[in-house]
């Protein structure tokens, strides 16, 4: 990826934290090493010539051996060193927590050290660690200082990324479709830089509120405080559609989510000659290595929403095909790769069973579709509150309250936040729910409407040189 060579800026108290540790470790190295000294002296004033006999062996194995009070003086060196070691473990950890904005995570974790002595307070690098980062904190603002209200966050979304351009762009049936719907993983990381470079921030959509008890005793939404340094922005990103249907093979796109031998969500892409290879070809492979590399480009860890249908399975598994020979194998891989793209900060959403149009469809369809991704896909990846309408379109048009019997049905089964498809921020905090619409970053939106997007990135300077001219 292009301008990986950016680093997370390095905070000066971060440099203090290292040298009390550094002078701690070097203060027990003096010790280890007068040890070391000393011990070594006495083995040569017993043999100066340096030279053993078998004879000689029991006798100075007698004469080499520790004291009672000098095994004691090395048991003490070896809890000592172990403590500092645990202290600069936890110190390390709290750095990274702050990275990413966790700040009070990362002073409740120093604090939660006992040690020895049963409470952090007394060890003086602990303390000095806490000082810093409380100073840190103390310099974040609301929302970066770059809006005043939620309501002014972006949520930007995709769908797959394509990974081989010659084959989707190959001017066959589906080529307008890619061309109108999808980014390259070449423009995905482009934006990605410059939204970097620009001071955005990754934030969960559960970031931008939260429940809070009225004086009846009954919870309702409100927005809710992020608190960034000052010239940072927050952002939800999301993705659609994340099944991989069969209508894409051969045409340049992941097969599907796996796990790599490392442990972490990657993709596997199906060769022409049948071989599959594993690779950073979608964008949860790639969103997650650029987070790593640039840590302070998420809040707290989160990374993105995964939107997904039911009706060709799930993440590229064919589980709703109940005689596929590997469909109960398939299901239970589902749900160990569910486990770990939530481990990594990724989030699921309904997309709906069946991708309709909810605003057109029945109360009774809604109801039936619904009711079977909550029993087919759900089980797999997990509950979820989230639910992105297929093609953003709302299932009421009303800018007031919802009030009809999809909303109180979906609301009954547990969904809260509600996600249509609008060109610039717009969003609801009602009591009861949260309603945010979500900005398209695709070929349309670059070559159809490039001003809407100007407030994100010159699109001149993120489109891929191979993608082809409007063709719709």
């Amino acid at each position: 990826m292009e301008g990986r060579r950016i680093r997370p800026k390095k905070k000066r108290s971060i440099k203090r934290m290292g040298t009390i540790l550094l002078f701690e470790i070097l203060l027990l190295s003096l010790l280890a090493g007068s040890y070391y000294i000393i011990s070594k002296t006495r083995r040569n004033n017993n043999n100066p010539g340096n030279i053993t006999t078998e004879d000689e062996q029991d006798d100075n194995n007698g004469k080499n051996k520790l004291t009672p009070e000098e095994e004691e003086a090395l048991r003490e060196q070896e809890r000592l060193q172990q403590e500092i070691a645990e202290r600069n473990e936890i110190i390390e950890k709290a750095k990274r927590m702050a990275l990413s904005y966790d700040y009070d995570g990362a002073i409740e974790l120093i604090k939660s050290y006992q040690g020895e002595a049963g409470d952090y307070s007394v060890y003086t690098a602990l303390v000095d660690a806490v000082n810093e980062l409380e100073a840190e904190k103390s310099k974040l603002v609301l929302y970066g200082g770059a809006y005043t209200s939620v309501t002014q966050v972006n949520h930007i979304f995709f769908h797959s990324l394509i990974a081989d351009n010659s084959k989707a762009f190959d001017g066959d049936y589906d080529s307008v479709g890619y061309n109108m719907y999808m980014t390259t993983i070449y423009e995905f990381e482009k934006m990605m830089e410059k939204m970097y470079q620009d001071g955005y921030v990754l934030v969960s959509i559960h970031d931008l509120v939260k429940k809070v008890t009225d004086e009846n005793g009954k919870t309702k939404y409100v927005e809710a405080e992020i608190y960034l340094p000052p010239g940072k922005k927050p952002f939800v990103l999301s993705q659609d559609d994340v099944n991989y249907y069969e209508y894409m093979d051969g045409d340049g796109f992941a097969s599907r989510i796996v796990i790599d031998e490392d442990g972490k969500p990657t993709c596997e892409m199906i060769l022409d000659d049948g071989s599959v290879v594993q690779g950073p070809f979608d964008i949860v492979p790639i969103l997650d290595a650029f987070v790593e590399e640039h840590p302070d480009f998420s809040y707290k860890g989160a990374k993105g929403i995964l939107a997904l249908t039911g009706y060709e399975g799930a993440l590229g598994y064919r589980t709703n095909d109940p005689t596929s020979p590997t469909y109960e194998q398939d299901k239970e891989t589902v749900k160990e790769v569910a486990r770990v793209l939530k481990e990594n900060g990724w989030e699921f959403a309904c997309h709906s069973w069946g991708h309709k149009n909810m605003g057109e469809k029945s109360y009774e369809f809604v109801k039936t579709d619904i009711t079977r991704w909550l029993d087919e896909v759900a089980p797999l990846i997990g509950p979820t509150d989230i639910l992105i309408f297929p093609f953003g379109v709302d299932i009421e048009t009303t800018i007031g309250h919802y009030e009809s019997d999809k909303y109180h049905f979906l609301k009954e089964v547990g969904f809260d936040f509600y996600c249509g498809v609008y060109s610039k921020p717009w969003m609801h905090v009602k009591n009861d729910y949260v309603r945010m619409t979500r900005r398209p970053l695709d070929g349309q939106a670059m070559l159809q409407f490039p001003e809407r997007l100007a407030d994100l990135f010159s699109v001149e300077e993120v489109i891929d040189p191979e993608r082809p001219a409007r063709n719709w």
